[in-house]
């Protein structure tokens, strides 16, 4: 009865066919670790960052992941130990990068312990489990701790220690992680190095283009604390351990 008193009070004209618009609202209570996210978010949104994005060769990279996660090698190795490996190197040479800023003290705490946050999406949001002691793992045994601390963060029973007192972090979106992103600074760190997606790209090698497999590094500095210059140091090092990666395992 309603659709024919309103065809009639239309003069006859026919409604529009296809769904119907949605009125509906709901309101969500923003509660628990999602709400202490968005007030980590909101305190991080005082500091003046400087984000720097870098184009990486990681062909040489993905053959040496090749040739260590060959059948019987031992643990299947993803990029982020690798990363972490990096950044160790990177950081002993800018100790200032693996650093907290504490603005009301006016003071800067510079670690010499590398504990490196690994951002994980979790079913209760976004969570941060620390690689402890990073300095002083070799790659198969961060690789396994990281896989460890990520589904104890997945399932809930991570540790109120094993997430937090990060000093530099890592965050990556995996495959979905597009071309460039600009990273939040996990406070009260100044550094945060940021992967974006790993693909096939034509590179021009001086005399012909060939396929590379190439990313996106997007790294963000508290501009407080670490000048623009000095941020692009860490980055150019990364990119050079990265695409060279035996240097990671050189001393000296």
């Amino acid at each position: 009865h309603e659709d024919l008193d309103a065809f009639i009070a239309s003069g006859g004209i026919p409604a529009p066919s296809g769904p119907r618009p949605d009125t509906s609202t709901e309101e969500i209570r923003v509660i628990g670790v999602r709400r202490k996210i968005a007030e980590r978010m909101e305190a991080a949104s005082s500091v003046p960052h400087i984000t720097i994005v870098e184009e990486v060769d990681a062909t040489a990279l993905e053959d040496l992941r090749t040739r260590m996660n060959a059948p019987g090698k031992g643990p299947k190795l993803n990029p982020l130990p690798f990363l972490a490996r990096a950044i160790v190197r990177a950081v002993r040479e800018q100790p200032m990068l693996n650093a907290h800023y504490d603005s009301a003290a006016g003071l800067i705490r510079r670690f010499g312990a590398v504990h490196i946050g690994i951002a994980a999406q979790t079913p209760s949001g976004l969570m941060v489990p620390v690689l402890r002691h990073a300095e002083a793992l070799d790659l198969r045994t961060a690789a396994a701790e990281i896989a460890r601390l990520a589904a104890a963060a997945r399932d809930g029973t991570a540790k109120r220690d094993e997430l937090s007192g990060s000093t530099i972090t890592i965050t990556s979106l995996g495959p979905l992680g597009a071309i460039a992103t600009t990273p939040i600074l996990n406070m009260p760190e100044v550094a945060i190095v940021g992967v974006n997606r790993l693909a096939v790209r034509p590179f021009w090698n001086g005399a012909a283009f060939e396929p590379r497999r190439m990313m996106n590094l997007s790294c963000s500095f508290d501009h407080r604390v670490i000048d623009g210059w000095d941020a692009a140091v860490f980055v150019a090092r990364l990119k050079e351990l990265l695409e060279t990666p035996a240097l990671m395992f050189v001393e000296g």
